[in-house]
């Protein structure tokens, strides 16, 4: 699944502006689009964890692979610089390369963590992906920068946190594989965030109050009223500029944004674990890939739910936090304060919306025209199906194939409150959806 540094809500507001770098945002958020269909059910390519490697010979070590895609889109492109290799003369190369191995040196030195997946998984990347493409991303496989513009983005491999983010993802798919939407989606972003802020500061070696605690620092050009992307240590304070607005995110879970856009709000959510996890590490002092990120790590492999919400990892950072520092350890009261001060674990109407929402699931046409329909809640759907029909929102593929009709085809409508509503020929459906909306059927009418 193709992840973002810049959320799709920023590359709308400059796609609607009256500059020249509009015409570069709304081509990039039509390359974002093409790839959507990547986004389907766990057996699809597009969200599966990284592939598994084979151990590697000697000592745990990077294995990285710099690629050029020389302007287009095609993937993994020319490779240019391999493991060992001197550096290219090639700024965007070198920077990435360099920035893999930051990362690396994060993961392995902090927590003992070879690689992505922690067997020593190769590291991955392609340059100059698309003409002046406004984003970078992970796809699963590896990491893909854009140039960005040159009049609002600068260009993305300069920032060692957003080579931290994008591959925080791979190590998030590789271990509790978080559902990309809503709360899960926004702790999916949020946790990435984290990384990619500790592999900036275990670089540079900063302390938590040396550190600047933005993501994004450096990608905005000159013209831009704002200092990064997102601020950890202050959410909503990142960006104000005539052109982008202002940023979204909140800080606090009484200022929570539902919506259906950004896939749920997952880069606008984000902010509230942010703001916990810079609370956590200032309380505690020192360096924040010690104690903070080991607590963050512990509860994200330590059988997390896919579909997570925030209330549920702020439990699993305390129980984290108990077992390895105890009960009544300043670290642990550091977490349990930190969740408190922004709202997570407190009873709130407008959180639970999703979770009160219904789902409405009709097939018409067909043999005889005969209509079948069921209306459930989300919460009586069992598990496994709430976790396919989870990952199926999150991939998009419903809204693709919203409104595409074959003659004499039955048609299915699925409506959830909040999040889709849409109108799909049954031929054009992967049997697993169909297999699941069946299944919806029949648990209406038993």
């Amino acid at each position: 699944m193709r992840r973002g540094i810049v959320p799709p809500y920023l590359l709308e507001q400059l796609a609607a502006a009256d500059l020249p770098a509009a015409a570069v945002a709304a081509r990039t958020l039509g390359v974002d689009r093409d790839v959507r269909a990547e986004r389907a059910a766990p057996s699809h390519p597009g969200l599966r964890a990284p592939r598994p490697s084979l151990v590697p010979d000697g000592p745990p070590a990077p294995r990285r692979t710099i690629s050029d895609a020389q302007g287009t889109t095609t993937l993994p492109g020319v490779e240019v610089r391999a493991e060992g290799a001197g550096p290219t003369g090639d700024t965007a190369a070198d920077q990435a390369y360099d920035g893999l191995g930051a990362a690396w040196r994060m993961l392995f030195e902090a927590f003992g963590r070879d690689s992505l997946d922690g067997a020593g998984l190769p590291l991955l990347a392609t340059v100059h992906y698309g003409k002046r493409y406004d984003n970078a991303f992970w796809d699963g496989e590896r990491m893909v920068f854009g140039d960005g513009d040159g009049e609002v983005f600068a260009g993305f491999t300069n920032a060692i946190d957003v080579i931290g983010h994008e591959l925080g993802h791979g190590v998030i798919s590789s271990t509790a594989d978080l559902v990309y939407r809503d709360q899960s989606g926004a702790l999916n972003e949020s946790i990435a965030d984290v990384l990619g802020s500790l592999v900036k500061q275990h670089h540079l070696g900063q302390t938590a109050d040396e550190a600047d605690w933005l993501i994004g620092a450096g990608v905005f050009t000159d013209t831009v009223r704002g200092e990064a992307l997102r601020s950890m240590a202050a959410p909503g304070t990142a960006y104000d500029d005539p052109v982008l607005g202002k940023d979204p995110q909140p800080a606090h879970m009484r200022d929570f944004v539902v919506t259906t856009d950004d896939l749920g709000g997952v880069h606008i959510n984000s902010g509230i674990p942010n703001k916990a996890f810079h609370l956590v590490a200032t309380a505690i002092g020192g360096s924040a890939w010690e104690a903070p990120g080991r607590i963050w790590i512990d509860a994200l492999t330590g059988g997390l739910s896919r579909t997570a919400d925030f209330a549920t990892f702020a439990r699993a950072t305390v129980d984290a936090s108990v077992a390895r520092y105890g009960a009544e350890a300043a670290e642990t009261e550091a977490v349990r304060s930190a969740w408190a001060a922004v709202g997570v674990g407190e009873e709130q109407a407008t959180t639970d919306a999703v979770d009160d929402a219904e789902i409405r699931v009709a097939r018409t046409g067909g043999m005889l025209g005969r209509t079948r329909a069921a209306v459930l809640e989300l919460q009586v759907i069992p598990g496994d199906d709430r976790e396919q029909l989870d990952t199926l929102m999150a991939s998009g593929v419903l809204a693709d194939l919203d409104g595409q009709t074959l003659p004499d085809a039955a048609l299915w409508r699925v409506t959830i409150e909040t999040r889709c509503d849409v109108t799909v020929a049954e031929p054009l459906l992967p049997e697993e959806v169909l297999a699941l909306f069946r299944r919806l059927l029949e648990l209406d009418e038993a």
